[in-house]
């Protein structure tokens, strides 16, 4: 079926239907038919409609030594549905077993042989529900016997759980097609006419409660229907090659939830925290928080206040730590800048290469003490030192007395000491190591606290992180530096009924820190790593020969849909092989590990 417009791709169909857009550089119909060359068929029927001459063009005589290729022709495709297409070819259907295949598709090389080499004569490839899926909905029951289609206006959320979307790949016996599937077919059409979906004509007939067709769950097999740009981009990533996967996946920056079998080691989040509790009423409020707009800067401000105990002229909210970063680097930090690296590279990258004086740990471990960096940075003249605590990806974490002990000389240095504790929250004495107090922030007035809140309490689709500061002058231009509504009603709304969670909070850290001790020696059980000390949500792993990181990682993306981070290459890391791992929850940390061994070189 290749007769539609794919108006939604926009101008990747401009000129051509939909299954000439290319997925890696290769055009789906190409892909399709090298697919289908694998298989024992007669012949391929392709019903054409927009831009048919130039698909049949295309195609030409390159696949006569493999495939019999006939064309159907739809010249009302803009005015029609598939059900008209589909109906061209009725008589051709009546004359053979046959496979109906949507030209929209990607899938993987398995798709074909699983449903061709299945003894039921009618059936249907299904997926079970996703968010991204949209179109036809199936409901099987214990036998996956179809007994519903379901189409896009009886859609039911509430009952989204018992939904299997269908892949769009069927097969039918002659005997269905001749007796079933095609008398209906005619009488649908011209009782209801030709601007509907095939789909419906399936779905009356399994309203008789015949039993005709049956459902093959493809599992974790891949695939993917493009009908949009977005479609396209999740596409490309899904079925990259090796050399190119981790691009496709890490240049995403997030939006991992578009990949729901996927898990992902590679963001960094608390796995027990928001709670239960604190869901559901956040989730009781989505009505008002979606249609109200959110408050501006002094309120949000008065809010950050209470929420996290700074007074309202220490402290800046933020649309996610990324903001503050931004405007504090590229605005408010000037001069010769320390860095210790490997760190977050979010912070030197928005500053000036030139300004930059950086300190790398000279051990295997990249360990490193307050005493080292004010060792190191003694005599360099930096304006402002950036400490990340615990770093990322290291790990590395220096006790908060040693911090203050920092602070202290670098405030008689006249140096701004700039402390991210993003993952202070996940050390071992979580509930004392903030620096975010008035008090410590009134003692070393140089010093800026960054906190992203995203990571240690569980919520990076809110995007919300804080800067807090003694040096009111530095607050006040970093408020009129962002935009006066930078937080969306939902970070508002959390930071509003945080304390009343408070506990449950404590609760997960004390959780999180049990279930990272259990994790680090499951992964230095795993032969080929040799696993960094950590006080943060997350491992840096060397990974030792004969293997390399990047085989790692692909590995256990393609074979098991588990997504990590190569940070071979990361500045500070020098030649090795390193690997970042993050902690999530016993259940999810096992299957990793139990992954991991599975790896034969």
């Amino acid at each position: 079926m290749a007769a539609g417009m794919g108006r939604r791709l926009g101008e990747k169909t401009r000129d051509n239907t939909k299954c000439m857009v290319e997925v890696n550089g290769v055009r789906l119909i190409d892909r399709l038919l090298g697919q289908l060359a694998g298989l024992s068929l007669r012949r391929v029927i392709i019903v054409v409609g927009y831009q048919g001459q130039r698909l049949v063009d295309h195609i030409g005589h390159r696949y006569d030594d493999r495939l019999t290729i006939e064309y159907a022709h739809n010249p009302i495709y803009d005015r029609t549905n598939n059900i008209y297409s589909l109906s061209l070819v009725k008589d051709q259907l009546q004359q053979d077993d046959t496979l109906l295949i949507e030209s929209d598709l990607i899938f993987s090389d398995r798709l074909l042989p699983m449903i061709m080499e299945n003894p039921y004569p009618n059936l249907a490839l299904v997926a079970k529900y996703e968010s991204w899926m949209d179109g036809t909905m199936v409901r099987i029951d214990d036998d996956n016997n179809i007994v519903n289609f379901i189409s896009k206006d009886a859609f039911d959320y509430a009952d989204a759980d018992t939904y299997y979307k269908t892949v769009n790949i069927y097969k039918f016996s002659k005997d269905f097609l001749c007796h079933q599937y095609v008398p209906f077919l005619d009488a649908y059409t011209k009782a209801v006419g030709t601007n509907e979906y095939y789909e419906n004509v399936l779905r009356i007939i399994s309203m008789l409660n015949s039993h005709h067709m049956k459902a093959l769950p493809i599992g974790h097999e891949r695939w993917y229907e493009i009908d949009d740009k977005q479609d396209l981009d999740i596409a490309e990533a899904i079925f990259a090659s090796d050399a190119d996967v981790l691009r496709k996946y890490y240049g995403r920056y997030g939006g991992y939830w578009r990949f729901p079998q996927m898990l992902d080691f590679c963001y960094l989040v608390n796995p027990y925290f928001p709670s239960k509790r604190m869901k559901d009423e956040l989730r009781s409020n989505f009505d008002t928080l979606l249609t109200q707009y959110p408050s501006g800067m002094k309120v949000n401000t008065l809010i950050a206040s209470k929420c996290f105990g700074v007074s309202e002229n220490y402290i800046v909210p933020g649309n996610g730590a990324a903001e503050l970063i931004k405007v504090l680097m590229e605005q408010n930090v000037k001069g010769l800048t320390g860095f210790v690296r490997p760190t977050f590279e979010e912070y030197p990258n928005r500053f000036d290469p030139q300004q930059q004086v950086t300190f790398v740990p000279q051990n295997p471990e990249f360990r490193y003490s307050a005493d080292d960096l004010m060792d190191f940075f003694a005599d360099k003249a930096v304006k402002t030192l950036m400490l990340i605590n615990p770093d990322n990806p290291s790990g590395n974490y220096i006790p908060k007395a040693d911090v203050l002990r920092l602070g202290a000389w670098c405030e008689e240095r006249r140096i701004r000491l700039v402390v991210d504790e993003s993952f202070v929250d996940f050390s071992v004495d979580y509930a004392t190591n903030s620096l975010l107090s008035d008090a410590i922030l009134e003692a070393y007035p140089r010093m800026v606290v960054m906190k992203s809140i995203s990571k240690s309490y569980g919520v990076p689709g809110l995007r919300l992180g804080i800067l807090a500061s003694a040096d009111k002058e530095l607050i006040a231009r970093i408020k009129r530096e962002v935009s006066i509504w930078n937080l969306n009603s939902f970070a508002e709304f959390f930071m509003q009924i945080y304390n009343k969670h408070e506990k449950d909070y404590k609760k997960a850290c004390a959780k999180f820190v049990e279930e990272r001790a259990s994790f680090e020696q499951s992964l230095r059980s795993v032969s080929f790593f040799r696993v960094m000390p950590s006080q943060a949500n997350y491992f840096l792993c060397e990974v030792l020969p004969p293997y390399t990181a990047s085989e790692i990682v692909v590995y256990m993306l393609r074979k098991h849909n588990i997504l990590t981070r190569d940070c071979s290459g990361k500045p500070g890391l020098g030649s090795g092989q390193y690997m970042r791992i993050a902690v999530r929850n016993h259940e999810e940390n096992q299957r990793l590990v139990d992954a991991l061994r599975q790896i034969k070189k």
